[in-house]
């Protein structure tokens, strides 16, 4: 079975923080309502490697991500430019980084 990421039914969705997510099954959709933040992505959904490596919210291709420690991480690609491999030659640090610029951005926001 393919383990990339699929487009849900439209039949089987559930609303969480203002956004309707889609799911292939009831079974994933329960596990989702179970524990939603077990599933989000880390910073807001923006590109892991541009939090980390300047701590700037950048948009993403949500098909370019990687699972680490079972938390979902984003990436910028648009082809050209794929910020998936750079995050790969400097994973540990970067996630160090982006956790800590991510608190820093937090914290200006709120």
């Amino acid at each position: 079975m393919d383990s990339g990421p699929r487009k849900g039914s439209s039949s089987i969705l559930y609303q969480y923080i203002g956004i309707t997510f889609y799911f292939l099954s009831e079974e994933n959709n329960n596990a989702f309502m179970a524990n939603p933040v077990k599933y989000e992505t880390h910073y807001e959904g923006g590109c892991s490697y541009a939090m980390g490596d300047r701590g700037e919210k950048v948009a993403v291709n949500p098909e370019t991500f990687k699972i680490v420690d079972g938390k979902l991480y984003l990436f910028y690609n648009s082809g050209k430019h794929n910020m998936f491999g750079s995050w790969n030659k400097d994973e540990t640090n970067l996630i160090d980084n982006a956790d800590r610029y991510w608190e820093n951005f937090v914290r200006k926001i709120n």
